[in-house]
């Protein structure tokens, strides 16, 4: 599991911005969605915030990035091929990972035909991609080590290098360490372990965990 950029906005503040196509307002607001589910819930939660509005067109892809097991989207009443998907395809090709974007419409009374619409939509997402703050997902990974004490001192000095961060200690026969670091530091860990141990140390990769939302 690699590291990828995500929304720093999450749902409840997403991040905002607004375009103008002849007198038609488009308002994006993108948030992070580590799910369908979490971003099903986001669109439903812009469509309570304006019930006024012409549509609620979205797409979102909660994967990363590039990623297409995890899409959707929706024209929401638009013409067929001219919101939705559109959409998604800026999504697919942004580089960010876990997002949705929702972009409302008020329709200013001049139709922009279907291919106004789509140039519409796309760039309403493009403008709000632009400013988009991000944050690093880091996939995290939890594993308990037991060595001989004699080892101890030497695996602490590697940890910094690892990111791996001590998350409890337990001192009997044998040290116990449990760590917390990167999955992709899984491997790395491994070795380090059978290098400073002469292989005499135990690991046990316990579990991964997704990294939090900053």
């Amino acid at each position: 599991m690699q590291r990828y950029p995500v929304p720093a906005a999450l749902p409840e503040a997403p991040h905002c911005s607004e375009t103008v196509v002849r007198r038609s307002r488009f308002l994006a607001q993108c948030a992070r969605a580590a799910s369908p589910a979490q971003a099903r819930a986001f669109v439903e939660a812009v469509r309570r915030r304006w019930p006024d509005a012409t549509h609620n067109c979205w797409a979102f892809a909660a994967g990363a990035p590039g990623d297409t097991a995890r899409i959707g989207s929706s024209d929401d009443g638009e013409p067929h091929g001219t919101a939705g998907r559109p959409m998604l395809q800026v999504l697919l090709h942004s580089g960010v990972g876990e997002i949705c974007v929702v972009v409302t419409r008020w329709f200013g009374g001049v139709k922009l035909g279907t291919g106004g619409l789509v140039r519409a939509y796309q760039d309403a997402v493009r403008e709000n991609l632009a400013g988009l703050p991000c944050v690093e997902r880091v996939p995290q990974a939890v594993a308990d080590v037991v060595l001989d004490y004699a080892r101890l001192d030497a695996l602490r000095r590697q940890l910094p290098g690892l990111e791996a961060v001590v998350e409890r200690e337990d001192y009997a026969e044998r040290a116990r360490l449990r760590l917390h670091l990167p999955a992709e530091r899984a491997d790395a860990l491994k070795a380090t372990l059978a290098a400073v141990s002469n292989g005499g140390a135990s690991l046990e990769l316990v579990e991964e965990v997704p990294a939090a939302p900053e």
